[in-house]
C-alpha cells in the first residue's frame, strides 16, 4: 500500500510511520471484521438462488425462485439496516469492542447455520439474524479505528479499511467459482451450503478481539464524563434535538442515501448489463450459424399450430433470434402469439367467450398494435397497413423443418447461452470490486490533500459519469474489462468517504450511533430503488430495445442529490474528532 500513500507530511514521515504495534492491530482487526462482513454479503448474493431452488425443490429458472430469492434479499436488507441502528447505539453505550464481538458472532454463526437449513423459512430466519450483525459491523469498526489512531493517519487508515471491503467481495467471487466447479465435478455436495459454511470462519476473529482489543481512551473518557454530567451515550434523540448534530445527521443521511441508492438501484444491475452484452455476443454466434432464419421458420410453424401451444410454450419471446441484431419481427410475432394463446387458455378455463382459433391475421394485428422490440406502435393508418403487409409476407413463406426439432434446437441453444453468460457473473463482480478498491483508496489519498467536501464532489461526479458511460456505451465483451472497473471505482469511492467523514461529524458519545444511523437510514431509503429502476425500464423506456440502459442513465441523477448536500456540509479536514 506504500506506493499508494500520499506524500509525507512536513515532518518527512508517512502516515503509516505514526502507527505503533497496537495501532496496526486495531486497524487489521477492524479491517478484517469489515472485510468478512462484505464477504458474507456477497456469498449470500451468489448463493441465494441455488439455495432457494434447492430448499423449495424448484428448477433454478422457475419464477418462484426469483420471488423467494427477492424475499430473502429484502429480509436480509431489513435485518441489515435494523441491526446497523441497534448495534450503533450499543457501540456508544456498552463499548466498541463488546459490540464488535456481538456483530461478528451474529453474522458468522448464523451464516454457518444458513448452510444447514432444512426449509426456506429457517433459512430466512437465519439470514435476518445474520443481517443484524452485517449491518452493525461498519459503525463500530470505523469508530474504533477513528478513536484509536493518530489524527493524521485517520483518513488513510479508514480509507484502507473501506477499500478492503472490495477484497471481501472479490473473495466471495473466487470462493463461488471454486465451490460451484467442485460441485459440478462431484467433489462436494450442494455448493451453496459450503459457501455459507465458509462464512462461519470469521467467528474466530471474535476470539482475537476479546483476547486483546481494548476500548479506546476517548470512549472511556466520554463514558466517565457522562456519569458526571448526565449526558446519555447512544441517544438517537440527541442527534435531532441538538442543532449541531441535527445538521450533521441530516447531511450524513443525504450523502449516504445518494451513494447507497446509486449502488443498489444502479450498480447491482451492472451484472444484468454485462450479461446482456455477452448474451448478444453469443446470440450473434448462433445467427452466423443460420439460427436466425431457423427461428423465423419456428415462428411460422408455431403461428400455424397455435392449438399446440402447450408443446412450445417453454420457448419465450426473448429466446427468438432475428435474421440480424436489429430484426425483431419474428420476436414480436411470437410475443403476440403467446399472449393470444395465454389469453385464450385463460378464457377457456373460465368458460368464457373468446375461444375461437387463433389466426395469423389476429397475431399480426396484435403484433402491430403493441409495437415492442424497440418499435412504437404505428400512429397512422398508412404505417399500420405497411407493417401488417410486411409481417404477412414474412409468415407467408413456406417454413423448413418440424416444430418439435425447432423447439429442441432453441431450448438447447438457450441452455448453452445461459450457462456461458452465467459464468461471467463472478467475473463481473471481481472486476467491479477491483475498481472499487482503487476508487475507495484514491478517495482517502485525495481527501487528505484537498478536504472532504471537494473529494466528495469529485467522487459523486466520477460515479455519475462512469455509470452513465457504462450503461450507454458498453457494447462488447472488451468494454467489460475497462468500463466495469471504472464504474466500480466511481460508485464505491464515495463509500470510502463515508468511513472517513461520518465519524468526524459526531462526538464520542454519539459517534457509532450517528455513523450507523446515517448509513442505515440510507439503506431503508434505498429499498425502493431497484423497483423504481425496473419500473422505469418497463414503463418509461419500455418501447426501447434495451430499456435498462436508459433507466440506469436516468437513475444517475441520484448522485446530484449528494452534490447539492455538499453545499451545506461542514469541512472536517485537519480538525480533531469532536469530543
Amino acid at each position: 500500500m506504500a506506493v499508494l500513500a500520499p506524500a509525507a507530511s512536513d515532518s518527512g514521515k508517512g502516515w503509516w510511520r505514526e502507527l505503533n504495534g497496537y495501532h496496526w492491530f486495531v486497524l487489521v482487526v477492524c479491517t478484517l471484521g469489515w472485510m468478512f462482513d462484505c464477504l458474507d454479503q456477497q456469498l449470500f448474493n451468489l448463493a441465494r438462488k441455488p439455495a432457494v431452488s434447492d430448499l423449495k425443490g424448484l428448477e433454478l429458472t422457475h419464477p418462484d425462485v426469483d420471488k423467494y430469492g427477492g424475499m430473502a434479499t429484502s429480509i436480509l436488507l431489513f435485518g441489515w439496516a435494523t441491526g446497523g441502528i441497534i448495534f450503533g447505539v450499543l457501540g456508544d453505550r456498552i463499548g466498541r469492542v463488546k459490540t464488535m464481538i456481538c456483530t461478528i458472532l451474529s453474522y458468522s454463526v448464523f451464516t454457518g447455520l444458513s448452510g444447514l437449513s432444512f426449509s426456506l423459512w429457517d433459512f430466512l430466519a437465519y439470514r435476518f439474524i445474520a443481517g443484524l450483525g452485517v449491518g452493525g459491523q461498519f459503525a463500530v469498526g470505523v469508530s474504533l479505528v477513528a478513536e484509536s489512531l493518530p489524527d493524521r493517519a485517520r483518513p488513510h487508515a479508514l480509507g484502507m479499511l473501506q477499500a478492503f471491503s472490495a477484497v471481501g467481495n472479490v473473495g466471495a467471487g473466487v470462493i463461488s467459482l471454486v465451490l460451484f466447479q467442485m460441485a459440478e465435478t462431484g467433489v462436494i455436495g450442494a455448493a451453496w451450503r459450503w459457501m455459507f459454511a465458509v462464512g462461519v470462519f470469521p467467528a474466530l476473529l471474535a476470539v482475537v478481539v476479546f483476547a486483546r482489543l481494548r476500548e479506546p481512551e476517548a470512549w472511556l473518557r466520554a463514558k466517565q464524563e457522562g456519569k458526571t454530567t448526565g449526558s446519555k451515550s447512544g441517544s438517537i434523540t440527541e442527534l435531532f434535538t441538538d442543532p449541531r448534530w441535527r445538521r450533521n445527521t441530516t447531511i450524513g443521511m443525504i450523502l449516504a442515501s445518494s451513494g447507497v441508492i446509486g449502488l443498489w438501484a444502479i450498480g447491482v444491475f451492472s451484472n444484468d448489463l454485462t450479461q446482456s452484452v455477452f448474451r448478444k455476443q453469443y446470440q450473434q454466434e448462433y445467427r452466423d450459424q443460420k439460427h436466425g432464419e431457423q427461428d423465423v421458420d419456428f415462428v411460422r410453424l408455431a403461428v400455424a399450430a397455435a392449438d399446440q401451444f402447450s408443446e412450445f410454450s417453454k420457448i419465450k419471446p426473448k429466446h427468438i433470434l432475428g435474421r440480424d441484431s436489429k430484426d425483431t419481427d419474428a420476436q414480436r410475432l411470437y410475443a403476440a402469439l403467446t399472449a393470444l394463446c395465454e389469453e385464450t387458455a385463460k378464457n377457456r378455463s373460465a368458460g368464457q367467450a373468446g375461444t375461437a382459433s387463433i389466426t395469423p391475421e389476429a397475431v399480426i394485428a396484435k403484433a402491430v398494435a403493441e409495437g415492442g422490440g424497440g418499435k412504437k406502435a404505428p400512429t397512422s393508418e398508412e404505417q399500420r397497413s405497411e407493417e401488417e403487409k410486411r409481417l404477412a409476407e414474412l409468415l407467408a413463406v413456406q417454413p423448413q423443418g418440424e416444430l418439435k426439432e425447432h423447439i429442441q434446437r432453441i431450448d438447447a441453444r438457450e441452455k448453452s447461452i445461459t450457462g456461458r453468460v452465467g459464468r461471467w457473473a463472478s467475473g463481473t463482480l471481481m472486476l467491479f470490486n477491483v475498481g472499487a478498491f482503487i476508487g475507495i483508496y484514491l478517495f482517502s489519498m485525495i481527501t487528505a490533500r484537498i478536504g472532504r467536501r471537494l473529494a466528495f464532489a469529485i467522487a459523486f461526479t466520477a460515479a455519475m459519469i462512469t455509470t452513465a458511460m457504462a450503461f450507454l456505451f458498453m457494447e462488447s465483451p472488451i468494454d467489460l474489462f475497462w468500463m466495469v472497473p471504472l464504474m466500480g471505482a466511481g460508485q464505491l469511492s464515495v463509500f470510502g468517504g463515508y468511513a472517513i467523514y461520518f465519524p468526524e461529524l459526531f462526538p464520542t458519545r454519539l459517534r457509532a450511533t450517528g455513523t450507523s444511523f446515517c448509513y442505515n437510514i440510507a439503506r431503508f431509503v434505498a429499498v425502493p430503488g431497484p423497483a423504481v429502476m425496473t419500473g422505469m425500464a418497463a414503463g418509461l423506456f419500455g418501447h426501447t430495445a434495451e430499456p435498462m440502459r436508459y433507466a440506469g442513465v436516468t437513475m444517475c441523477s441520484c448522485f446530484l442529490i449528494g452534490m447539492v448536500a455538499l453545499l451545506f456540509a461542514p469541512e472536517t479536514k485537519g480538525k480533531p474528532l469532536p469530543e
